[in-house]
């Protein structure tokens, strides 16, 4: 089978993995040098197609690249989907939303299911067991919270993520540690019962570089997959070429 470059452009990573056989081989992360770094990526692995799901303001070039040297598909609105998005303006519906639904209605098919995507922002994505993305819901992300509390405040500062820290902060690192992760982690378990209360047969998965601070604090169970964006791109480029 062909191999496939699927692209995933967000506004924190731009990230890359090869697709072979239908199976994810090797990813990766582009630096400052995009189009260098692309280039080279293209010229090692000599892939047959490719898929972009962006949603910054990427180099024209990058496409003009992309469609010289492979069969080329740009997620977007136009796109050809195994799923269905019965909303008022599928243009508004971002691409990485797209992709996760539609790889957990492909890998869980029988199931509702709620797709929680860690960036950036905080997505949450609903698909029901009929192929239906209804919508969900989004929430500023990890260290968006972080960095708006150095921002809108006066002294306080600027504090990393670390997955050890008491429920009661002691000194200022470790309340607002408490208050941002904690915070979050008990979102998206109030989040999950919403849903789950009002959707029988839910199934819950967690994707994104941040699901490593949530999981001790979730009480509701929850699949994680790193690379359910991937899979999901990979998909839908192989129903686009599809006739």
């Amino acid at each position: 089978m062909p191999t496939t470059l699927c692209l995933d452009f967000g506004n924190t990573r731009l990230k890359w993995a090869f697709f072979s056989d239908g199976n994810i081989g090797e990813t990766g992360v582009f630096g400052k040098s995009l189009l260098e770094e692309l280039k080279i990526c293209l010229e090692t692995h000599r892939p047959e197609r490719s898929i972009l799901s962006s949603v910054i303001n990427h180099p024209e070039s990058l496409e003009e690249m992309l469609k010289s040297r492979t069969h080329f598909h740009k997620l977007d609105h136009h796109s050809r989907l195994p799923i269905t998005t019965p909303v008022g303006k599928p243009e508004t519906i971002g691409a990485d939303r797209l992709s996760l639904v539609v790889a957990a209605s492909h890998d869980f098919p029988d199931n509702n299911n709620l797709v929680i995507g860690l960036g950036s922002a905080i997505t949450y994505n609903y698909i029901n067991r009929f192929r239906q993305f209804i919508g969900g819901s989004i929430s500023p992300g990890m260290e968006m919270r972080f960095r708006s509390l150095q921002t809108f405040t006066a002294k306080l500062p600027l504090v990393k993520p670390h997955w050890n820290f008491p429920l009661a902060g002691y000194d200022t690192k470790t309340n607002i540690q408490s208050g941002v992760i904690f915070g979050i982690a008990k979102e998206m378990d109030g989040v999950i019962e919403a849903y789950a209360a009002r959707y029988n047969n839910l199934h819950v998965l967690m994707t994104g570089g941040d699901a490593q601070y949530f999981r001790p604090f979730l009480r509701n169970p929850i699949t994680e997959d790193p690379d359910l964006i991937f899979k999901g791109l990979y998909l839908i480029s192989e129903y686009n070429i599809a006739p």
